[in-house]
C-alpha cells in the first residue's frame, strides 16, 4: 500500500515532500549514502563440504572438499562487494574456511581459523560467512583452517577492480589462475596425527600440482597435466596462489620471461623475472608476454621447491604444458611429429641467495592512487625468535623426536596451545578467564646468539597467550629465525592486516644499526612473508581492525607444532571502531 493510499493528495504531496527533505538532510549528513550508487553488490555462494574420490599418482583416495571440486570453485567479488558464503558441512571432520588475506575489517567473526575466531563446523551443522571486500582487489584465495584439511579444501578469490578502474598495467588478453598445492597418497589427517603423537616429523608428500594437476614427471601423470594453449603475441594475467601445505615454491615457464604486476593483492612496481619464488600463503599476479610467432615448440611451466631445513622434504617437480595455438597449415604438419617440450632452469632447491634477491625486488607502487601508508612513528616495538624446539616426552611412552623427545616449534620459546573456545567469543563476552592470557613475551626469555651455537635447553615452554593492543597502535615486529634444531625460512602470515616489510637481513638482528636501513618509502606491503634462513625481518602494521587475530606459520607443520600466536586489538571509541556482535548462526563448541 501506498502513501497517496493512506493520505488524501495535499497530504500525499506534504508526504513526498517530507520524504525529500529528510533524504536531503540525510546525504548532507550522511555522505556515504551519497557514494552508494559506488558500492558494491551482494553475492551468494554455497559451500558443501563433502567426500570425493579422486585419482592421482595410480592410485584412487577420498578427499575432503568443496562440491566436489578439487581444486575448489572459485569466489569472484569487485570491490565494495559483500559476500554471504554458506558452508554446509557433511563430512566426520569438523570444518572451518579462511579467507586468506581478505581484511575483514571488524567483520572478525567470519575470518575462519579454528578456536581462534570461532568453534568450528560441526558434522550436519551450517555456518554464513559474511564480509565485505573494503580497499582490496587482486589475486587471494580460500582454505580449510583446521587440522591439515586444507590440503584439498582450498580454491581461488579473485577481486576485481571497481567496475571502470582499470589495471595500473596493460589489460591482459585472458586471466588464468595457476593454484599450486600438494599431495599425498595417504590420508592427510592420519599422517598429522600420527606425527602428533609420536613426536616425529610427519611424512612429506609424494607430489606438487599445478591446478590440481601433478604433471608429466609423475608416475601415471601425463593424462593429469595442466595445459596453458595460448595464441602468438598476447598477453596473460597468471594469478598464482601457493596453497601447498609445507613447501615454498621455485616456479619458471621455459624460454619466457614474466613480469611480476602484485603480490598478496597488492600492486608492486613491476619487475621483469625468468623465476617465481612463492611461499605457502602468498600469492603473485604475473603478465606472460608470449611471443609473436608460433614456435616450433611446447615449453615446460615447472615448479619445485625451495627448501632450507635438514629435514626431508618432497623433492619433485610439478609441470604443466604451455601450448600455441598453430597456424593452420603448421597445424597439420605438427599432428605427425611431436614438438619437442623445452624445459625451464630452476634454481637450486637450496637458493638462498635467489630468494634475497627476488623478495628483495617486491616495492609498493607508493602513488597518490595507491600509496604506501607506512608507519613513520612506531607506538609498540616487538622482538620475536620463530623457530623449532623441543617437548618431553609423555612418561610410558616413546618418542620420535631428537634423544627421545617431541619435536615443536615457538614464538619467543612459547608453543601455543590451541583453547577448546574460540578466543574472540571469550574475549568479546569477557570470559576470558581460564581461556588466554594477554602475556604474550614482547621479547624472547633470554638473550642467546641466535642464528649461532643453539643453548643447550631447547625445550619449549606452552600456554595460550596473546598480545592486547590498543586500538590505530602503530606496531613493528622484527622476527628473528633460530639455529634451534635447524635454521629454515618461515612464512609469517598475520590475520585481519596487511602489513609493511620494512626490512630484512642475515645474521642477528641488530637494534642499534638495522633500523637506520629501513625502508619506510616503498616497501612490499604483504599478508605473509618469508623470515630468512638464518635471518630476520622487519614489519610495520596500523592496528585498526578490532578483535582477535592469528599469526602463524604458514608451514603447516610448524602451525601444528606451536609455532602461532595471536593479537588481540582492542575496540577504538568511535561506532565504526567497534567490533561488530557474533552472528546467530555462530557456530558452538
Amino acid at each position: 500500500m501506498g502513501p497517496s493510499s493512506i493520505f488524501p493528495p495535499s497530504a500525499s504531496l506534504k508526504y513526498s515532500m517530507v520524504v525529500l527533505a529528510i533524504l536531503f538532510a540525510a546525504v548532507l549528513v550522511f555522505p556515504e549514502l551519497a557514494l552508494a550508487k559506488n558500492a558494491g553488490i551482494t553475492r551468494h555462494y554455497k559451500f558443501d563440504i563433502k567426500m570425493q574420490n579422486v585419482t592421482r599418482l595410480c592410485r584412487t583416495k577420498s578427499i575432503v572438499t568443496v562440491n566436489g571440486q578439487f581444486p575448489g570453485p572459485r569466489i569472484i567479488a569487485r570491490e565494495g562487494d559483500r559476500l554471504l558464503i554458506k558452508v554446509v558441512n557433511h563430512v566426520k571432520y569438523n570444518m572451518t574456511i579462511h579467507w586468506h588475506g581478505i581484511r575483514q575489517l571488524r567483520s572478525g567473526w567470519a575470518d575462519g581459523p579454528a578456536y581462534i575466531t570461532q568453534c568450528p563446523i560441526q558434522t550436519g551443522h551450517s555456518y554464513v560467512y559474511n564480509f565485505t571486500v573494503t580497499g582490496q582487489r587482486g589475486t587471494l584465495f580460500w582454505h580449510a583452517h583446521i587440522s591439515w584439511l586444507r590440503a584439498t579444501v582450498y580454491g581461488p578469490i579473485v577481486i576485481l577492480p571497481k567496475k571502470h578502474v582499470p589495471y595500473p598495467f596493460p589489460q591482459p588478453h585472458k586471466e588464468v589462475p595457476i593454484i599450486f598445492g600438494e599431495w599425498w597418497k595417504a590420508d592427510t589427517e592420519k599422517i598429522i596425527s600420527q606425527a602428533l603423537k609420536t613426536g616425529a616429523a610427519p611424512n612429506v608428500s609424494d607430489a606438487y600440482t599445478i591446478n590440481g594437476l601433478p604433471g608429466p614427471s609423475y608416475n601415471c601423470s601425463a593424462k593429469d597435466t595442466f595445459k596453458l594453449k595460448v595464441k602468438p603475441g598476447k598477453t596473460y594475467l597468471l594469478r598464482m596462489i601457493n596453497a601447498a601445505l609445507n613447501d615454498e615454491l621455485f616456479f619458471s615457464i621455459a624460454n619466457h620471461t614474466l613480469t611480476v604486476v602484485e603480490t598478496d593483492a597488492v600492486y608492486v612496481k613491476p619487475f621483469k623475472t625468468k623465476v617465481v619464488l612463492i611461499t605457502p600463503g602468498q600469492t603473485t599476479n604475473v603478465l606472460l608476454k608470449v611471443k609473436s610467432k608460433a614456435p616450433n615448440a611446447n615449453f615446460l611451466i615447472a615448479a619445485r621447491p625451495y627448501a632450507t631445513g635438514p629435514a626431508a622434504f618432497d623433492n619433485t617437480t610439478t609441470g604443466g604444458i604451455l601450448e600455441y595455438e598453430q597456424p593452420a597449415s603448421s597445424a597439420s604438419k605438427n599432428r605427425t611429429r611431436k614438438l619437442t617440450l623445452l624445459k625451464p632452469a630452476l634454481p637450486r632447491f637450496n637458493d638462498t641467495n635467489f630468494a634475497t634477491k627476488f623478495s628483495n625486488q617486491i616495492r609498493s607502487l607508493a602513488t597518490a592512487k595507491f600509496p604506501a601508508n607506512v608507519p613513520k612513528k612506531v607506538d609498540r616495538r616487538f622482538f620475536f625468535t620463530v623457530g623449532l624446539g623441543l617437548n618431553p616426552c609423555p612418561k610410558n611412552q616413546t618418542c620420535q623426536g631428537p634423544n627421545n623427545t617431541m619435536l615443536a616449534s615457538s614464538i619467543n620459546n612459547v608453543s601455543f596451545v590451541q583453547p577448546n573456545v574460540s578466543l574472540l567469543q571469550s574475549h568479546f563476552f569477557n570470559k576470558s578467564k581460564g581461556v588466554y592470557t594477554t602475556d604474550f613475551p614482547a621479547n624472547p626469555p633470554f638473550k642467546f646468539n641466535y642464528t649461532g651455537t643453539p643453548p643447550k635447553n631447547l625445550m619449549v615452554s606452552s600456554g595460550t597467550k596473546v598480545v592486547s593492543l590498543p586500538f590505530n597502535s602503530r606496531v613493528e615486529v622484527v622476527m628473528q629465525d633460530t639455529s634451534i634444531i635447524a635454521a629454515e625460512s618461515h612464512p609469517l602470515h598475520l590475520h585481519g592486516f596487511n602489513f609493511f616489510v620494512v626490512g630484512q637481513g642475515f645474521g642477528n638482528f641488530d637494534p642499534n644499526k638495522d633500523p637506520a636501513k629501513f625502508n619506510l618509502v616503498d616497501p612490499a606491503e604483504r599478508n605473509t612473508v618469508g623470515v630468512p634462513s638464518g635471518g630476520w625481518v622487519a614489519i610495520r602494521f596500523l592496528a585498526d581492525n578490532p578483535g582477535v587475530w592469528f599469526m602463524h606459520c604458514h608451514l603447516e607443520v610448524h602451525t601444528s607444532w606451536g609455532l602461532k600466536m595471536a593479537w588481540l586489538v582492542m575496540d577504538g571509541k568511535g561506532p565504526k571502531q567497534k567490533l561488530q556482535p557474533p552472528p546467530s548462526d555462530l557456530p558452538k563448541c
